[in-house]
């Protein structure tokens, strides 16, 4: 289209001192002529291109043109390029060619490349973003997918769903979707997808309304549990990275108090803590630890 090829010569001309029309006609695969009447065309639009013959000579724009960038304020310009950065880790559209352009408009102060995002865990890059692009194609064509998911509990079951978002919420990833199985909404944890296919079936995801991730979250009585925990000192970094601040108080010994709430894998997370913790309430969740931590040292004597 023309309004592009006259925005790419001069974004071209403001980042070089000269060129030619022979090299801006092989660049955009136009004749030398198309290219004197987009010469043509800026010019009449005051835009203060200038064309010099012989040796040396070509076309050049004056050095001290800007376009107006007035419209968009200096905040306005970072919000727009930290958007783009952000998109960019998506790979769903080509950011690169428009931060090129934005950077050279806006003002210094905001084309500074600050943040940098990436959707996989440490040591996991290319199976987690090769299965984080499938599921993002999956939800932009609106295709059936079926997947292995590992449940809370241990089980595996081959489900099909209509992917219809992904989720980020408490330092995990989420899919949020329709299952076929069950019939209804479901949300399944990112890291216990496994084994994913498109399916050559689609579906219309206009007609499905995605619940907020805290409607489908929301703890009941029955699957979490009110705990007290005393957390040791060498520990504080694990709490703090886990839980919110207002959940840990300081205790004189410099250990810390939590009270939280915890699913169905409480005595896991528990146990991971080794000897730095100790459940204060409820007594229930005491009594089942030393059932299991029983049970664990019976596996390892049995092997003595």
């Amino acid at each position: 289209m023309q309004i592009n090829r006259l925005f790419e010569i001069v974004h071209l001309l403001m980042n070089r001192k000269r060129t030619t029309a022979a090299e801006l006609a092989e660049r955009f695969e136009v004749s030398k002529r198309t290219i004197l009447r987009d010469i043509d065309t800026l010019s009449a639009a005051g835009i203060p291109i200038y064309t010099t013959q012989g040796k040396g000579g070509g076309i050049f724009i004056h050095e001290n043109f800007v376009l107006n960038k007035t419209l968009v304020s200096e905040d306005e310009q970072k919000q727009i390029l930290f958007s783009l950065q952000t998109m960019s880790a998506t790979e769903h559209i080509d950011t690169q060619q428009i931060l090129l352009r934005l950077q050279n408009f806006f003002t210094s102060s905001a084309t500074k490349d600050w943040i940098e995002v990436d959707f996989s865990r440490w040591g996991h890059s290319e199976k987690d973003n090769a299965k984080f692009e499938m599921l993002k194609r999956a939800i932009i064509n609106e295709c059936v997918v079926c997947f292995d998911y590992l449940s809370p509990y241990g089980e595996s079951k081959e489900l099909e769903v209509y992917p219809l978002k992904l989720s980020f919420k408490s330092k995990a990833w989420y899919l949020q979707s329709f299952c076929l199985v069950d019939n209804d909404y479901r949300v399944f944890k990112f890291t216990r997808i496994n084994n994913i296919t498109a399916l050559e079936k689609n579906f219309n995801g206009s007609i499905y309304i995605v619940p907020s991730m805290k409607s489908v979250e929301e703890p009941t009585s029955t699957e979490y549990l009110h705990i007290k925990l005393r957390i040791a000192q060498n520990a504080k970094y694990r709490i703090y990275d886990e839980f919110a601040e207002s959940d840990i108080s300081v205790n004189d010994d410099g250990s810390f108090t939590l009270r939280t709430t915890l699913g169905q894998w409480i005595y896991d997370y528990i146990l991971s803590y080794g000897v730095s913790v100790e459940v204060l309430e409820p007594q229930s969740v005491r009594d089942e630890l030393l059932i299991r931590i029983e049970k664990m040292k019976n596996k390892y004597l049995s092997q003595t």
